[in-house]
């Protein structure tokens, strides 16, 4: 393994954007940093049994790949690096377009393109977390992706810099101790998005206030896995359609559920479904708010709860059905709505 870290820490030091926005004027103003070999030693998992071509990467922490005679799209976990720059913004105010995001695509469209016109497409193996297999709301399938050699290439974006740890839908169930470990060393190291100089005079990503909002979510998160692993018949989130088929041919009685709220449907009866965000909307789950419940249910606050910076978790409690479109949750008023966990000491 060492000897082929070797002869690929060159290519990827090649591909690192470089220039006065990544280092100080003042060499002595960052910490030595470790050598690429050692960052590539600390990312290494072992090498994939299974590996699929990649056909495109659309930027950092998005690609394509083949998989069985079909195009999948993948969004990589742990991560978020920064948006390409595009006129106008980027996608909210607490995910804006940077001229970082372009390097940072850059970096990764390199690091995936063959090194000769003979050596065909890049190949790479996927991890799960649990070995199982889960889809976003935009149908990417969720994974870390590894190179050939055994890299981890999620965990590499964090220990290069080119991403934070992205917890905000959960820390990794793969690695959290490698993640918070490889973004801590960025840091000491100033890489990428921890470099003061990084989109100087330009837009730039407020870490200071997000790292605290994911760090509440994750918090809840963990504390509701926590209560599954005792009772898995009895807590299930939202988009663990096969955990809340199994806690459903169960019974289904007296199931907390963890989510987040995708939409709101005003119904024609004067009552109001909420639809919880999943990856499969053939299998979400939808809970049914009742008339007389909805000025007892305003002091919830659930369209808040979809607001940046505080804490976007709930747990609603009911008896789990099966419903026209999926599953649906019964039995539920005010008081079986409740914040999953803390609200994020975000700064000012």
């Amino acid at each position: 393994m060492l000897s082929t870290l070797l002869l690929i820490g060159p290519l990827v030091a090649a591909s690192v954007p470089t220039g006065p926005q990544q280092r100080a004027h003042d060499p002595n103003a960052y910490p030595k940093e470790a050598s690429y070999v050692d960052v590539l030693r600390d990312c290494a998992v072992g090498a994939p049994e299974e590996r699929f071509d990649v056909l495109r990467v659309v930027d950092g922490d998005t690609l394509w790949i083949e998989r069985e005679g079909e195009r999948v799209k993948l969004r990589l976990l742990s991560i978020d690096t920064e948006e390409k720059w595009m006129e106008g913004g980027g996608v909210s105010a607490s995910k804006p377009s940077t001229r970082y995001g372009d390097q940072t695509t850059g970096w990764a469209q390199g690091f995936f393109t063959p090194r000769s016109p003979d050596a065909g497409p890049i190949r790479v193996g996927l991890r799960f977390p649990d070995g199982v297999e889960r889809y976003d709301p935009y149908g990417r399938l969720l994974c870390h992706v590894v190179t050939d050699i055994g890299i981890d290439f999620n965990l590499l974006c964090v220990r290069m810099g080119f991403s934070p740890y992205f917890n905000k839908y959960g820390n990794s169930r793969i690695d959290h101790a490698a993640f918070v470990d490889a973004e801590k060393k960025a840091r000491a190291e100033k890489r990428g998005v921890w470099n003061p100089g990084t989109n100087s005079g330009g837009k730039q990503r407020d870490y200071t206030r997000l790292k605290p909002w994911w760090d509440a979510r994750a918090a809840a998160v963990d504390a509701f896995r926590a209560k599954q692993a005792d009772e898995p018949l009895k807590f299930a989130a939202a988009d663990e359609p096969d955990l809340l088929q199994t806690a459903l041919d169960a019974g289904g009685k007296g199931v907390t559920v963890l989510a987040l709220v995708d939409r709101f449907f005003d119904e024609d009866d004067g009552s109001r479904t909420v639809l919880l965000r999943a990856g499969d909307r053939r299998r979400a789950v939808r809970v049914r708010i009742e008339p007389g419940d909805k000025a007892a249910m305003a002091e919830v606050d659930l369209e808040g709860t979809k607001g940046d910076f505080r804490q976007n978790y709930v747990l609603v409690t009911g008896d789990l059905v099966k419903g026209r479109r999926g599953f649906d949750l019964v039995g539920v008023g005010p008081k079986d709505w409740r914040p999953a966990g803390p609200e994020p000491a975000v700064p000012v």
